[in-house]
């Protein structure tokens, strides 16, 4: 009987796309198939996907479950570690091949998986194959650490945008969108408007494509752009070879905007004003959005699983959202609030906090000086690190807090600009200025008998 014989083949790495390391393992496989007159019935190629690594891949998948269903009777790969480099993987496919009695070849030599010495020459070979992975995985690391510490450019990966294909050198047009970005995030716009708003102007990515908002997001919060070296999203060398962008601060503040968890809404909170900022005069719970059956927007006290609220409240969002918009359009008119915004003690923490922050990065650059130069062990680096990292993020979680209120700087003295403005306004951006001037609006239960709106109801406590 001649046997039905699948080919699996695979390649950790493939930057080019052409596929011919895995061509030449097919080639191989099926010259070696015909040698044995077993017949190839289907291949199995996962390309570009590590069996170190652990992540799915998809044709081996497909392969188990050919053997399973006895599509195919036997195997063939160029080399066992093509198969496998994690032993639990190694001891599932054995057992498949027993109990199907699937048989096992390879071009560097067969392995007869129904014998005890064919399982252990599996065994070991996967075992060598996973400590040279290991092995390979920690000289790659360390090789990173190294680089970053240095402040070096890492090889691989696509050019970033802003910067030619060496990393280095200034892409001029580039560099001033980025600048651009990072102005119009920090005074309030969202995200979805400037992807919108760069795509329309015919700005393409590095990669010649449309942004997403997600995109613009994840660049704006690069260490890289303001001239510092980066390491698992740590700035870990404040000194980079390249030219900065932005500012060191300006990095400091969108990091600090674009991780605020208060950012993070879901798909129907974006259609109202007022997230997160509404609490239950019965319980103190927060309200969330929540349309009526009709589709009536409403803000909801919501009681049950992952809410905790009492379910006792509920207001109409429409003319709620219209009371706070009128009231912080008034705040923003009131002559003391330029005082507020701008009063020096607040100038004071904000630029205490920056050269906190600025203090707690140049420490983590001597100590990464110190350690390259073999003045401390690697356990004292790490160990000093720790405390001073500690350090970096109260300084930055605390220059969050402050930065809410630029997006007021460019309506103080000038409140008749934002009420002109204000209808077009996208919603994010009304929200920001929302944010920076109220720190929540208390909202009491509805008087009995009283149907229509009730601006009694609503308890704002100001920021500013």
């Amino acid at each position: 009987m001649v046997e039905r014989a699948g080919i699996y083949a695979r390649i950790s790495s493939d930057r080019e796309g052409d596929n011919l390391a895995v061509s030449r393992q097919l080639a191989d496989c099926e010259a070696l198939a015909e040698r044995k007159d077993w017949a190839i019935v289907e291949r199995y190629v996962d390309a570009d996907v590590s069996a170190y690594s652990g992540k799915l891949r998809p044709e081996y998948r497909r392969m188990l479950e050919d053997i399973e269903a006895g599509a195919i009777s036997a195997v063939v790969v160029y080399h066992a570690d093509r198969l496998h480099r994690h032993p639990r993987e190694l001891e599932d496919f054995i057992a498949l091949c027993e109990r199907t009695q699937t048989k096992m070849a390879t071009v560097s030599g067969d392995l007869d998986l129904s014998t005890h010495e064919g399982q252990l020459m599996a065994r070991i070979t996967g075992a060598v194959a996973r400590k040279e992975s290991d092995d390979k995985s920690r000289r790659t690391t360390r090789k990173h650490e190294e680089l970053a510490e240095a402040g070096k450019v890492s090889g691989g990966g696509s050019r970033p945008y802003g910067y030619e294909e060496d990393k280095r050198t200034v892409r001029p047009e580039e560099a001033e969108v980025i600048r651009e970005l990072a102005r119009r995030v920090l005074a309030g716009d969202s995200l979805k408007s400037l992807a919108k708003d760069l795509n329309g102007r015919g700005i393409p990515t590095a990669g010649g494509k449309e942004w997403s908002p997600q995109q613009i997001g994840r660049m704006l919060q690069r260490a890289r752009y303001s001239g510092q070296r980066e390491r698992h999203g740590q700035i870990v060398n404040s000194k980079a070879e390249w030219p900065a962008i932005i500012t060191p601060a300006q990095t400091d503040k969108l990091r600090a905007k674009l991780r605020d968890p208060g950012r993070r809404t879901n798909r129907a909170a974006r259609r109202y004003l007022l997230p997160r900022l509404l609490r239950c005069g019965h319980c103190g719970g927060q309200l969330v959005s929540r349309p009526r059956a009709d589709h009536v927007a409403r803000y909801v006290c919501a009681s049950g699983p992952g809410f905790g609220g009492c379910g006792k409240l509920t207001i109409l969002a429409e003319p709620v959202e219209l009371f706070v918009s009128e009231a912080v359009l008034h705040r923003l008119e009131s002559p003391l609030l330029p005082e507020a915004i701008r009063r020096p003690a607040d100038d004071t923490k904000g630029a205490e906090w920056q050269a906190e922050a600025e203090r707690a990065q140049a420490k983590l650059d001597e100590l990464s000086e110190m350690w390259a130069a073999d003045e401390i062990t690697r356990g004292e680096y790490l160990k000093a690190r720790a405390g001073i990292e500690k350090r970096l993020t109260k300084a930055r979680k605390k220059l969050a807090q402050l930065n809410r209120q630029a997006a007021l700087i460019p309506f103080i003295g000038d409140a008749k600009r934002v009420r002109e403005e204000w209808p077009q306004m996208t919603l994010s951006r009304q929200a920001e200025i929302v944010r920076a001037l109220v720190e929540y609006i208390e909202v009491a239960p509805a008087r009995r008998g009283y149907n229509r709106f009730d601006p009694a109801r609503l308890r704002p406590v100001w920021r500013v």
